[in-house]
C-alpha cells in the first residue's frame, strides 16, 4: 500500500507532506519495497499514528470488566473504528476472584484472536483495588484493598503478565513498600488518593512515575498544600490528562502543559461503557452510572468516568482547548506508546512498525480512514 500526498507526523513531531509505504502489515522506507497493489490519495489529510489508550474501561455497552472475550472484541473493534489502534483497558476496584478471571480472559483473547477489525490489546491497566477510600470516586469500597505484592503477583501471573501500569494510593498501609518492590517491573501510579506533598514526593522517589487521571480523585493543588499534583510536577511525573470537556477545565489543561511539558503528559479517555451509545442508564464496575451528553455520573453525583472517546478527546483539546495539533497528536499517541513499554512496535510512522495510520481531514479533524495493521477499514 502506498498513502501519497497527507501532511504525515514524524517522529520529531511535526507535519510533513511525504509518501508513506506499508508491505505485510508494517511500514517499510520505499515504494520499490511497498509495491503498489493499493493506492491512497490523502489529499487535504493529515496523517497520525493509531492513537494508543492505556486507561478506559469500556465502550458501545460493554465493559473490560465483563471478563468476557466477546466484551474485548466489541471494545477493540469500536477503538479500531474511530482510530484508537493500541488499548490498554483498565479494571475497576473488584474482589480477586473477579479480577483474576477478568485477566484469564484477556490473556487468553490475546492468544487467540485473529480480528482483522480490532484495535491491539497492549496490556491491562489495574486501577484498583489499592486505593484511599476518602478519595475512591466511581471504584467500590467493597473491594478496596491494601497494597499486597502477593495478590498483584498472582494477577498479573493469570494475565500472562500483561498488567502495563498498578495504581496506588502512596499514604495507605504497605503503599511505599509495594512501590519500591515493584519498580523497574511496572508502571507505578500514584492514584486515587489524599497523600500530602510530602508523602507524594516520597512514593515518586521511591518509584512511583505516573499520575492516573490529574486532578480527578485527588487533593487539589493550593499555594500552602500543593499535595500529589505539586509533587508530581517537582519529580517530572508523567501524568494522565482527560481532554472530555468535562473533567478538566481548558485553562487547566493549557497550564498543565505549562507545568509539565508536552513529554510528559498523557491524554487518555477514561471512557465507560456508553461511549459510542445514546443518553441513558449504564453501569462502571457494577454501579449504576447515568449519563448525559459527556457527563456520566453516580446516584450521589460522583463522576464515573467519560462517555467520550480518546480521539474525540484529541479533537476538544484542539478546536476547542487551544492545544497545538502536534502536541495533542504526541500526547495521545507516542507518550502512552512510551509510558507502557510499546513504543518499538507502536506509536509512529516509522519504517518497522505496526503499520496503523489515521487518516484525518486536515480542517476540522473529522475521521477519514483507518489503516490498521496496513489494512484499510471499510
Amino acid at each position: 500500500m502506498i498513502i501519497k500526498n497527507a501532511n504525515v507526523f514524524t517522529e520529531e513531531g511535526k507535519f510533513v507532506k511525504q509518501d508513506i509505504y506499508i508491505k505485510d502489515g508494517r511500514f517499510v522506507e520505499s515504494e520499490m519495497q511497498a509495491g503498489a497493489d493499493e493506492v491512497i490519495d490523502a489529499q487535504g489529510c493529515i496523517a497520525v499514528p493509531g492513537l494508543t489508550d492505556i486507561h478506559f474501561h469500556g465502550c458501545v455497552g460493554y465493559d473490560f470488566c465483563d471478563g468476557t472475550k466477546e466484551a474485548i472484541t466489541k471494545i477493540a473493534e469500536y477503538e479500531a473504528s474511530i482510530g484508537v489502534t493500541s488499548i490498554v483497558p483498565a479494571t475497576m476496584t473488584l474482589g480477586e476472584e473477579i479480577l483474576t478471571g477478568i485477566c484469564k480472559t484477556a490473556a487468553e483473547y490475546r492468544k487467540t484472536s485473529k480480528n482483522d477489525k480490532a484495535a491491539d490489546l497492549c496490556g491491562i491497566n489495574m486501577e484498583g483495588p489499592f486505593l484511599a477510600e476518602s478519595k475512591k470516586g466511581a471504584q467500590n469500597s467493597a473491594y478496596l484493598h491494601t497494597p499486597d505484592e502477593g495478590m498483584y503477583d498472582r494477577l498479573n501471573e493469570a494475565a500472562d503478565h500483561m498488567v502495563k501500569l498498578v495504581a496506588i494510593a502512596p499514604e495507605i498501609e504497605g503503599a511505599m513498600e509495594f512501590i519500591q518492590s515493584k519498580k523497574g517491573e511496572v508502571v507505578l501510579s500514584t492514584a486515587h488518593t489524599a497523600a500530602d506533598y510530602e508523602t507524594a514526593l516520597e512514593a515518586f522517589e521511591k518509584g512511583a512515575t505516573h499520575v492516573t487521571h490529574l486532578y480527578n480523585a485527588m487533593n487539589p493543588y493550593t499555594h500552602r498544600a500543593p499535595g500529589l499534583i505539586g509533587a508530581a510536577t517537582d519529580a517530572g511525573a508523567e501524568v494522565e490528562l482527560i481532554c472530555d470537556g468535562v473533567h478538566v477545565h481548558p485553562a487547566v489543561v493549557r497550564n498543565t502543559f505549562k507545568m509539565f511539558g508536552e513529554d510528559k503528559v498523557i491524554l487518555i479517555s477514561d471512557s465507560m461503557m456508553a461511549t459510542g451509545l445514546d443518553d441513558g442508564d449504564y453501569s462502571l464496575g457494577g454501579q449504576a452510572v447515568k449519563v448525559v451528553g459527556n457527563l456520566a455520573t453516580l446516584a450521589d453525583g460522583t463522576i464515573a468516568g467519560s462517555a467520550t472517546n480518546l480521539m474525540d478527546c484529541v479533537r476538544t483539546a484542539v478546536l476547542k482547548m487551544r492545544i497545538p495539533l502536534e502536541t495533542a497528536i504526541k500526547c495521545a499517541a507516542v507518550n502512552p506508546a512510551k509510558s507502557v513499554g510499546i513504543y518499538d512496535e507502536y506509536g509512529s510512522i516509522t519504517p518497522g512498525k505496526v503499520a496503523n495510520v489515521v487518516l484525518l481531514k486536515k480542517d476540522d479533524l473529522a475521521l477519514d480512514s483507518v489503516i490498521l495493521r496496513g489494512n484499510k477499514l471499510s
